[in-house]
């Protein structure tokens, strides 16, 4: 892999250093980061382009083991629970302006769910036990820790049929797919976990239960974060609780917007009753932007993270027969806000892609 892609997964941290700089700065500079996200990217993407360039499978093999791009996600999951530290401090100790709360808690957000769900997403398909501790940290802090057992044992296996609470349907708005997904997934999370409890013959309301504990976990963290800031204060920091969920919601949002993007109308075939064809790449939306990928680790090479989940981000390949998005995420994020824009652009692109699936099988 080129040295450009290997300082290029650096990139990410720009966001967080861009959030803290416009806290610094003041008043409106707390909007540095959301228009960094959402102007400068899309134009970049748009300037330099796609990234067309796939390694070698041999050469995939030694660098999917290389320590370098494990290494830059664990520093991203210690760095997340520190910023939320800092923020929290930041937010019990000083007195912002409506207009500078918003902004602020919108970037913090853009970082632990924009980033930081997506270090989260990648740590949690690992077999290391590390990397799953790394993964269920970081979506504590965004109070979304039954993504861990839904996004794995849920979602990748009905991905792209009516089973998945994750997967939007044509049509279908996303704000309309937020309730669904949202609930959906919770739920689904849990008859997940209550089912493999019965397998292994334990009590579903017991401590082994990780429902239980993902459910709980982000409320004490919430709570030990306004303790401490209000005996650091000496008044009851109410602004903290605010503050931890606000950006949590928003967070988690940010999550179901790209699964929004990423899976808008794709069907896997039926091939008999509640039985359907293997996931492959033609079964998720594809967008092979260089640099909104290399913020992202290359989640926008969403059609080969479904057919092979447990590869690693920097040895995720280009599939040209994938459907594509018309830009990166950043982009698509806020054409998926407005519902008829996103239906004008995306709904001819699913035609076209639900006729290529057809002349396929023909």
């Amino acid at each position: 892999m080129s040295w450009i892609k290997r300082i290029g997964f650096l990139t990410a941290f720009i966001i967080p250093a861009l959030a803290i700089l416009g806290f610094y700065l003041g008043g409106w500079w707390n909007y540095l980061t959301i228009c960094f996200v959402f102007v400068l990217i899309p134009l970049a993407d748009s300037l330099i382009g796609e990234d067309p360039e796939n390694m070698e499978d041999t050469d995939a093999l030694i660098i999917s083991e290389q320590f370098y791009y494990r290494f830059i996600t664990y520093i991203w999951a210690i760095f997340q629970l520190a910023f939320l530290v800092w923020a929290s401090a930041q937010v019990a100790s000083t007195t912002m302006e409506v207009h500078e709360w918003v902004g602020f808690v919108l970037s913090f957000a853009l970082v632990t769910g924009g980033i930081g769900i997506t270090v989260g997403h990648e740590l949690g398909h690992k077999k290391s036990a590390l990397e799953r501790f790394y993964s269920k940290l970081i979506l504590m802090t965004v109070c979304y820790m039954h993504f861990y057992i839904e996004h794995n044992r849920g979602h990748h296996v009905h991905v792209a049929t009516p089973k998945d609470p994750a997967t939007s349907r044509k049509g279908e708005g996303f704000y309309r797919f937020w309730f669904r997904s949202v609930l959906g997934s919770y739920r689904s999370a849990w008859n997940i976990e209550r089912a493999s409890l019965k397998r292994k013959g334990e009590k579903v309301w017991s401590l082994k239960n990780e429902m239980i504990w993902f459910t709980i976990l982000p409320v004490l963290l919430a709570v030990t974060l306004t303790l401490s800031a209000s005996l650091w204060q000496g008044r009851l920091v109410w602004e903290v609780p605010v503050f931890f969920f606000t950006q949590a919601i928003l967070a988690f949002s940010l999550l179901e917007i790209v699964n929004y993007i990423e899976h808008y109308g794709i069907v896997r075939k039926e091939i008999s009753p509640g039985r359907y064809e293997r996931v492959n790449p033609m079964h998720s939306w594809n967008s092979n932007h260089r640099l909104s990928n290399f913020f992202l680790f290359q989640l926008q090479r969403h059609s080969d993270h479904h057919a092979n989940a447990i590869k690693r981000y920097q040895v995720l390949k280009h599939y040209e027969e994938s459907p594509q998005l018309p830009s990166g995420y950043p982009a698509m994020i806020l054409m998926a806000a407005f519902p008829p824009l996103w239906f004008k652009q995306m709904n001819p692109k699913l035609k076209d892609w639900e006729e290529k699936v057809y002349l396929k099988e023909c």
